[in-house]
């Protein structure tokens, strides 16, 4: 219930924090998570009007780019990544999170920031 809910984060940023809190309790919900998430459908079902708008003339092309900080958390050293994706001209996809490993260069803290955003672009051409 949660993963198809994903996908709407992008088009909807004012319910992304509650739908990725609730994807945190998916491996042992509760009854409170289920009526979270109830409540999530019962808003995006008023709102099944919205969303993002593609023309038959206007692109489709999937375009990506990622950048990190080398060692930007400075309490453990850790770098952030941070990615984006656009389909034609509109915004679908990003991210910003701490990287889980320790970089000791800037280029791998890149390196780590792009295989990131490149598994996201393989997922997303899978859904295309």
């Amino acid at each position: 219930m949660i993963g198809s809910l994903m996908y709407l984060t992008a088009s909807r940023p004012n319910i992304m924090f509650f739908t990725c809190l609730c994807a945190r309790y998916q491996g042992s919900p509760k009854e409170s998570n289920v009526s979270a998430v109830k409540r999530i459908f019962r808003y995006l079902k008023g709102t099944a009007d919205l969303g993002l708008w593609y023309p038959k003339d206007t692109g489709f092309e999937l375009t990506a780019f990622s950048d990190a900080d080398h060692a930007g958390f400075i309490l453990y050293r850790k770098s952030t990544s941070g990615h984006i994706q656009f389909l034609g001209d509109k915004l679908v996809s990003w991210a910003s999170k701490k990287q889980l490993c320790v970089s000791t260069s800037t280029v791998e803290a890149e390196y780590v920031a792009a295989a990131s955003c490149c598994s996201q672009v393989l997922w997303m051409r899978t859904q295309l």
